[in-house]
């Protein structure tokens, strides 16, 4: 929880303290089951993801039809809308823009034509160079009903298509042009498509379900929840089709050096999704049992800010021998919601979601153990909560390492300035949250207890593994400070449209 969450209870009240990952996909090929259904269960299970929109498409063997809007999943969808929707393949979105307006033309699935062919596309992630893109598209004449980089991809993989009259090949040539962290699954009327950036940085996984079913999701719990059974990753750059002809591969772009997101590892992904093999719940455990072998205290009781960081403290706890136990309660009906609380309530921050447990911690030295810490000021509100509630001392420990650098692929985090541990030492961190001692996990530390797979740690390190265009991060960073050891762009990409359509 603390200053990283996908939950801001709205957009208004938000106190701004936390980055937001940008959303949640799946897709179903399953003729016969009610796959409309089968998606929006599969959303409730990514709503985690993104909470600002929600939205499903269905291909009935002739047309494609779209139902979204802005709200929960479960506010957007009725019983009546799903009955409305029968079909044989679909796909489904859940949204928190990072990229482009918000608001309804931003949700997704976005709709588009293909000559007398109707798609609909939805990705998570974030396209570093989709501004540059859309210029030239408008200037070639094709209007635009949003400012989202989602609506740029569906445009180019139209251009291309009608111009290599497959749209495999149009999916192809757009990927050539992309730059940043995406996956993209992809429905017209009797298909599925599901693709993947090089570096494999956003996450996307692919399962089987009985009979010739197949399904592609965000997280390998979508899959669980549809009864379908993991069967890999969607492997970067690759293209998936799936039809009445079955499961197709080909390569898009080949792989580059795998730089997968490693916030799914410290916050992102639900406990219970697997990657692998190992559960996020089992790797974060991991990296609480890492930090206290880093950062050891000497205490009465270890805690965690609920939910995100339990999983760690719960192996911080075991790896010193400490007792661990409930110290904060979290208000689990805490959603998104349009109504907004009185600038009274607004003022008591964090105790909107968190309150403090006075019988569990008073008179007792306590270890308080979040996932990250990222602006500080909640973290700062927590623990003034805590000795409130008679806490003798509070040590805070963060099973992420210090995070410095703002994301570019997908994760909606503060400009530089605004990181607490880009602008304060480690002893300046501690006294502005009030804590009696702070203690990060290292990098290594976080990379030795995570599947040795590659990963992006721009976040904490700087080293940004796709090229970011200045006009892209030029308000993200302080006078004088930019991105570092930045690699090159892929050569197509550099290309304008009709020059990859030449190639």
């Amino acid at each position: 929880m603390s200053d990283l969450s996908t939950c801001p209870t709205n957009a208004a009240a938000s106190d701004g303290d936390t980055p937001h990952d940008e959303c949640g996909v799946f897709g179903v090929w399953a003729p016969g089951r009610d796959v409309a259904r089968m998606t929006y269960f599969a959303l409730r299970a990514l709503q985690h993801r993104g909470q600002e929109s929600a939205g499903i498409a269905v291909g009935n063997g002739d047309t494609v039809l779209v139902r979204k809007d802005l709200g929960l999943v479960t506010q957007v969808f009725s019983d009546a809308d799903l009955s409305a929707m029968p079909g044989r393949v679909a796909i489904g979105h859940v949204r928190y823009g990072t990229a482009g307006a918000k608001g309804w033309e931003s949700s997704q699935p976005h709709l588009s034509t293909i000559d007398d062919v109707i798609i609909a596309l939805a990705h998570n992630g974030t396209l570093v160079n989709f501004d540059a893109l859309r210029r030239e598209l408008i200037e070639m004449g094709i209007p635009f009903r949003s400012n989202t980089d989602s609506e740029v991809a569906a445009k180019l993989i139209g251009y291309f298509t009608v111009r290599a009259g497959r749209l495999r090949s149009g999916i192809a040539h757009t990927m050539h042009l992309l730059e940043g962290g995406y996956a993209i699954v992809l429905v017209r009327e009797n298909a599925l498509y599901a693709f993947r950036d090089p570096h494999g940085i956003r996450p996307l996984v692919l399962g089987r379900l009985d009979g010739d079913g197949w399904a592609v999701a965000s997280e390998t719990c979508a899959l669980d929840i549809v009864g379908a059974t993991f069967v890999r990753e969607v492997i970067p750059g690759e293209i998936v089709r799936i039809s009445e002809d079955g499961l197709r591969s080909e390569a898009g772009l080949e792989p580059l050096p795998p730089a997968h997101c490693i916030f799914e590892h410290v916050y992102f992904s639900r406990p219970d999704s697997v990657q692998d093999g190992s559960s996020f719940y089992k790797m974060r455990h991991d990296m609480g049992r890492r930090l206290a072998r880093e950062t050891p205290v000497d205490a009465d009781l270890v805690i965690s800010v609920p939910d995100s960081g339990t999983p760690a403290a719960e192996g911080f706890a075991a790896e010193l021998g400490l007792p661990y136990g409930t110290g904060l309660i979290k208000n689990r009906y805490v959603a998104r919601t349009f109504i907004q609380p009185t600038q009274e309530l607004r003022q008591l921050g964090v105790r909107l979601k968190l309150n403090a447990l006075p019988d569990a911690v008073a008179g007792k030295r306590l270890v308080m153990v979040d996932d990250s810490i990222v602006r500080g000021t909640t973290s700062k509100q927590i623990v003034r909560m805590l000795r409130n509630a008679g806490a003798t001392e509070v040590h805070v420990r963060s099973a992420s390492p210090m995070v410095m650098w703002p994301c570019f692929y997908g994760i909606d985090t503060a400009d530089q300035d605004q990181l607490i541990a880009a602008n304060m030492s480690l002893e300046e961190i501690r006294g502005y949250i009030g804590a009696d001692s702070l203690g990060f996990l290292s990098t290594k530390g976080l990379l030795d207890v995570v599947p040795v797979n590659g990963y992006c740690t721009a976040c904490f390190t700087g080293a940004y593994p796709v090229e970011i265009p200045e006009s892209f991060y030029r308000d993200k960073f302080p006078p004088g400070n930019r991105p570092h050891n930045l690699s090159n762009a892929s050569a197509t990409s550099r290309m304008s449209i009709d020059e990859v359509v030449a190639e």
